[in-house]
């Protein structure tokens, strides 16, 4: 291989050399490094960053299943040879992916404790293949920690979705959506409450219809950890999850290193800070905060805020029950979940293979690169993602063929 490398490299300097009038470099000496480099680049792009991910499942059959039905999982994912690198990715995805146009319908959901939750509908009602309301497919999605259905991955799942003829709802958080806090409560990754009973609004308004969700990055610890409580008994056929951080200490030490809490860290704790002084003068009734906007990580902002809101004794307290590595043995409906090993809020050592290898309702798809909700891919990825992929084929798999899973 690499003699032939070789010979293709030489052939194709004489070409060129024989085309093109180098200038200063009239022995083609500058010509040829350019090449050679190029050449090099590719040979290194092609054997150690284009890689087919690597499936985990204990279940042979739901592997075989994943293999016909969501081939993409199996298939070489090529990172955009530009930006592949994991932070670049996590970075640049904001930017660079497109926005597509959704038109929501909003419902504010009163709680029991006199709070409201705030759901943004894509009804699909011009859907083709599901003309019929009652059984319409339904995808529940769950942003990440300061995200709403505004998110470009968000509108991309919907797009996604619209073409199969579905129907999408997406969970926003309490406070971040511009609805009012009508009590000083917010939302953390471990407590399953206001999931729980979104889920069982939506299904309630369409029982007939077949019912999934998918989480990214928080939104998926919180499904995570709705699905480990709940086991079988619940409404969700089954879940898609992407960038899930698997077990909070390793995630938050992971961005608690220099360049990490330079690049994400700070931000996102500015981010959370500024839903909670929106919310001021419902809050402060809870905590100070004062104290609270004075953090300058994400872990100083939960153990001044978020594990005093939700009881917690120590922010090691919180941090051990939001962990969805935990809970994982106790799934009980069919889970696929996407995680990158480049990932500096999901660190490769913490995914937890060996305890998924023990649940055969579970499937890891592990890629070389990605980043955290990157899963760019193609010269200039404005339109569709990896990720994008791999929640389309799940999604139209599991409604159209998921009966087949147990008798494959």
């Amino acid at each position: 291989c690499a003699m032939d490398w070789q010979v293709l490299t030489r052939e194709l300097s004489l070409y060129l050399e024989s085309q093109v009038r180098v200038g200063l470099f009239g022995s083609g000496v500058g010509l040829s490094l350019v090449l050679g480099f190029g050449v090099a680049y590719a040979c290194y792009y092609l054997s150690s960053i284009a890689k087919k991910p690597q499936l985990v499942a204990s279940n042979d059959r739901f592997c075989r299943f994943l293999e016909e039905y969501c081939p993409v999982v199996t298939e070489t994912y090529y990172p955009t040879i530009w930006c592949w690198e994991g932070r670049v990715q996590t970075l640049l995805r904001p930017f660079i992916t497109s926005r597509p146009q959704v038109q929501y319908r909003n419902e504010l959901i009163k709680t029991a404790d006199g709070g409201q939750i705030s759901l943004d509908w894509f009804d699909n009602n011009d859907s083709l293949y599901h003309p019929d309301t009652s059984t319409r497919p339904t995808v529940l999605l769950l942003p990440g920690l300061t995200g709403t259905s505004k998110e470009s991955y968000i509108l991309h799942m919907i797009h996604q979705s619209k073409t199969l003829g579905y129907r999408c709802v997406v969970f926003n958080n309490r406070g971040i959506a511009g609805e009012d806090l009508l009590t000083p409560r917010t939302y953390c990754a471990a407590n399953t409450e206001d999931l729980e009973y979104v889920i069982h609004h939506i299904h309630s308004l369409h029982p007939s219809a077949p019912f999934m969700a998918a989480g990214v990055s928080m939104g998926g610890m919180l499904l995570l950890n709705y699905l480990g409580k709940t086991g079988r008994d619940t409404p969700l056929m089954a879940a898609a999850i992407f960038s899930a951080g698997w077990n909070v200490f390793e995630s938050i030490a992971s961005l608690e290193k220099p360049l990490n809490w330079l690049l994400f860290n700070y931000y996102l704790t500015t981010c959370l800070q500024s839903s909670i002084s929106r919310h001021r003068q419902m809050l402060e009734k809870l905590c100070d905060i004062d104290l609270v906007m004075k953090a300058r990580t994400i872990r100083e902002f939960d153990k001044r805020f978020t594990s005093v809101m939700f009881g917690y004794r120590t922010v090691d307290d919180y941090y051990e029950d939001a962990s969805p590595c935990r809970k994982l043995k106790s799934v009980g409906i069919p889970v696929l979940c996407l995680n990158s090993v480049d990932d500096v809020f999901s660190p490769a050592h913490a995914i937890p293979v060996e305890t998924a290898k023990q649940n055969a309702n579970i499937a890891f798809v592990l890629t070389s690169c990605g980043g955290h909700i990157g899963f760019l891919e193609g010269i200039w990825p404005r339109k569709c993602t990896y990720m994008d992929r791999v929640f389309k084929q799940f999604v139209q798999a599991m409604f159209e063929h998921g009966n087949k899973i147990f008798s494959m």
